[in-house]
């Protein structure tokens, strides 16, 4: 049995544990990246949300299970640093077979808009897994990037939770779930990316 599965199978048991094993599922989905994250939290929709009014505590919680999983990669980063940093990750994407620039370029958009990439990588798979590490190789500060990444993993969780619940309830077909959620994260996702272009300062102002 490999990783992987062996960890998918275990989750239904730490669901079971309540809010801290929702958390739990929540953290271990950031720190083993290798774990599909939607269907990870349908499944959670399914197993941990008995009643409607469980709802907002179990995305609190889930949310909060995120971030703490993304802090262990930040604090990776911020104690390797930029030059060893950048060494371990490039050695660990050329065992993956992942292009080096793939790494590069999300540093690179990282360093102007730091709040913002971290908001905005929790609602785009995979990065969401891995925007964590460069954020504390380029040392952003602990708070900002805890509460950018909360926030956004809100907006993840929330869907994909909600769809799972509708699934237990017998409420959405099962080949609707994962879509329905994904383009609710589209919908919700537009509208906040405006706003922060709006808000953003134009370079050509004086």
């Amino acid at each position: 049995m490999s990783g992987s599965s062996y960890l998918l199978d275990i989750l239904p048991e730490l669901a079971a544990w309540g809010l801290l094993g929702l958390a739990l599922c929540s953290a271990v989905e950031k720190l083993v990246p290798i774990i599909p994250s939607a269907g990870m939290f349908l499944m959670l929709g399914m197993l941990g949300i008995a009643h409607f009014a469980d709802l907002p505590m179990v995305i609190a919680v889930t949310a909060a299970g995120s971030t703490v999983g993304s802090l262990f990669w930040y604090g990776m980063g911020r104690w390797l640093g930029p030059a060893r940093g950048d060494v371990f990750v490039l050695r660990m994407i050329r065992r993956l077979d992942i292009k080096e620039e793939w790494y590069l370029r999300l540093k690179r958009s990282c360093r102007g808009n730091l709040i913002q990439v971290a908001f905005f990588g929790q609602l785009v798979p995979v990065i969401r897994a891995y925007m964590a590490f460069p954020a504390g190789v380029l040392a952003m500060p602990a708070p900002s990037f805890a509460i950018a990444t909360f926030c956004g993993a809100l907006i993840w969780n929330t869907p994909f939770l909600v769809s799972g619940y509708l699934l237990r309830r017998q409420i959405i077909a099962p080949d609707t779930a994962a879509p329905a959620a994904v383009a609710a994260i589209v919908l919700v996702n537009l509208p906040l990316f405006a706003l922060f272009r709006l808000r953003r300062p134009s370079r050509n102002a004086a």
